[in-house]
């Protein structure tokens, strides 16, 4: 993160229908902490995520359904990461009999099938699977508010990391024609736009290949004979995110190598040896 997070309640009605409450996990990744969101108006509510199981989330979780008077129908776990599930054992402990919902299950939990729809009074959930970010990725949509969970496909603040770029790009560009309103991403504060951040999010990534492209046609940082030309990730990363704290670099040379092995599919790019990369353009060298 290069911008000031901003301060985020432990917990916050966002809405009639849609309570936040923060894991208790605040880090360089996961913001001011996981959004886990307590969903509906009567005595059953549906939770999404788990947070990491922090003590201050459980009991803030017993807390707030205690004012709310109501208990845990259904728990929906957007991925696979430890930020995102990690409660559960406490959520069952607390809540025994909850039905914890998840793409690829694990032991004792239910699948979610593409289009899935989860109800409580006041709130309506289609789930949508939109891997990238993980494979098992999942957003869901409130109906009653033309609104998405956009998990960590979508952040609050900054961008996202993702497992495999062209994939998450497809995810992206589906999610955009879900809805309409407002996003509540996985970590950092409520978007007012969705659709619109999700455009960003597109561009941002496509000025990323292009800034890519651009510096591998430029002098490399190999220039012998066999590898002119040629730059390794990190050389990538020092010269096209000159701007972000170093220690941001792994995580972003991490996300480099996802833009090149894409660009490698699409015949831009050749991998000169196991760590450096070169523009299939050599004209441009």
């Amino acid at each position: 993160m290069t911008t000031q997070l901003v301060q985020l309640p432990e917990v916050e009605r966002l809405s009639p229908t849609c309570i936040r409450i923060l894991g208790g996990n605040p880090g360089k990744f996961s913001l001011q902490g996981t959004n886990t969101y307590l969903l509906g108006t009567g005595p059953k509510r549906l939770l999404i995520d788990t947070g990491e199981g922090k003590p201050s989330w459980i009991a803030t979780i017993k807390r707030t359904l205690e004012e709310e008077n109501a208990s845990i129908a259904s728990a929906i776990v957007t991925h696979w990461h430890h930020d995102h599930q990690g409660g559960i054992p406490h959520l069952i402990e607390g809540w025994p009999g909850t039905e914890i919902y998840k793409c690829q299950p694990e032991a004792g939990q239910l699948d979610i099938a593409d289009g899935q729809i989860f109800k409580v009074e006041g709130a309506s959930l289609t789930a949508a699977h939109t891997p990238g970010h993980t494979v098992d990725h999942m957003v869901l949509v409130l109906r009653e508010e033309d609104a998405m969970f956009t998990g960590d496909n979508v952040l609050g603040q900054g961008t996202a990391v993702f497992e495999d770029l062209g994939t998450y790009l497809d995810s992206l560009e589906k999610m955009k024609h879900l809805f309409k309103g407002r996003a509540y991403p996985g970590h950092g504060p409520v978007l007012p736009d969705g659709p619109g951040k999700i455009v960003e999010y597109i561009q941002h990534r496509r000025q990323r290949e292009e800034q890519v492209l651009q510096t591998l046609r430029s002098v490399g940082a190999g220039e012998d004979a066999k590898g002119a030309g040629s730059w390794t990730p990190m050389d990538l990363v020092k010269i096209i995110y000159r701007d972000v704290p170093e220690s941001l670099y792994p995580a972003a040379a991490g996300g480099v190598v996802q833009i090149l092995r894409k660009l490698e599919r699409e015949g831009k790019v050749l991998s000169v040896d196991s760590d450096k990369w070169r523009s299939s353009d050599r004209s441009a060298l």
